[in-house]
């Protein structure tokens, strides 16, 4: 049965501003308002559990392409668009302020499709020394059809799922075992998912062009993390990892630097948990 729990506690003293330092930890249940590297900057090494994430994929164009028979246009948005080097510079310099706050052998686990998965995955494990241990793939039954007709649909994103240590180093990650055969049937449970695209029940409060289905971040959240701690979301969106952290009584803490996507997850935070979370703005 899911646990539907409000471990908010105060962000920091009066000023309003994000918390630093050991603050973060007593921040849990807190969107903090800002560009994530200036934010985890102001953090302490080895303050949170883990970190789930979804970053910015860099597939938008310039300009979507539109379908006939759909409503549906590729992404286009400006936030998901860097040049080659600004995109490998980024995707390097927020995962080491991952590596950094998270707790060493804590568990790191990012989205991304083909467009970046391979160069997340070597940003961790040859750029920073870390462990990856395992590759999760994503199916969805009801992905949108190939718009140009030269491809096959692109029905898969992944998740990579790192120890936050060096390979010599990586030991007793957490990984719920026992959670995993239950989902499993009683059997060991696979590393394709079956999952469809985020339903519009999740999407009344307002959506996400990237937003992850619920049922997806929990089963994340149950095998990856325990009861209590505090997961990390950098790049929240519309708030989905929170969403499920309350669900599953794990503490969490939000970085969103778009205040349209930070106000839609304040509001499906506030209907799973009874009180809306805290705002703050990043120094």
């Amino acid at each position: 049965m899911l646990e539907r729990r409000s471990r908010r506690a105060p962000a920091t003293g009066a000023n309003g501003k994000a918390p630093t330092e050991r603050q973060v930890t007593s921040a849990a249940g807190t969107i903090v308002h800002g560009d994530c590297l200036d934010v985890m900057r102001s953090w302490a090494d080895g303050t949170i559990d883990a970190c789930v994430t979804d970053p910015p994929y860099n597939m938008s164009r310039r300009r979507g392409l539109a379908w006939a028979f759909s409503s549906h246009v590729t992404m286009e948005e400006q936030w998901d668009r860097f040049a080659h080097d600004e995109y490998f510079d980024f995707t390097r310099r927020w995962l080491a302020e991952v590596c950094r706050i998270v707790k060493a052998n804590g568990n790191i686990l990012v989205f991304g499709s083909f467009h970046n998965i391979y160069l997340i995955g070597f940003v961790l494990e040859h750029v920073l020394g870390r462990r990856i241990l395992q590759q999760i793939t994503w199916f969805k039954p009801n992905a949108q059809p190939n718009i140009t007709g030269r491809l096959p649909t692109e029905s898969t994103e992944f998740i990579i799922w790192a120890c936050n240590n060096t390979p010599a180093r990586a030991s007793k990650w957490t990984f719920n075992y026992r959670a995993s055969k239950e989902i499993g049937g009683g059997k060991q449970l696979r590393n394709v998912w079956t999952f469809p695209c985020t339903p519009r029940s999740e999407r009344r409060a307002g959506s996400h062009p990237t937003q992850k289905p619920l049922e997806l971040l929990e089963r994340i959240l149950r095998l990856w993390t325990d009861p209590g701690d505090t997961v990390l979301d950098c790049f929240l969106g519309t708030g989905t990892t929170a969403v499920a952290a309350e669900r599953l009584g794990r503490r969490w803490i939000g970085i969103e630097r778009d205040p349209g996507y930070a106000k839609i997850a304040r509001a499906r935070i506030a209907e799973v948990s009874g009180s809306a979370p805290n705002v703050i703005a990043a120094q």
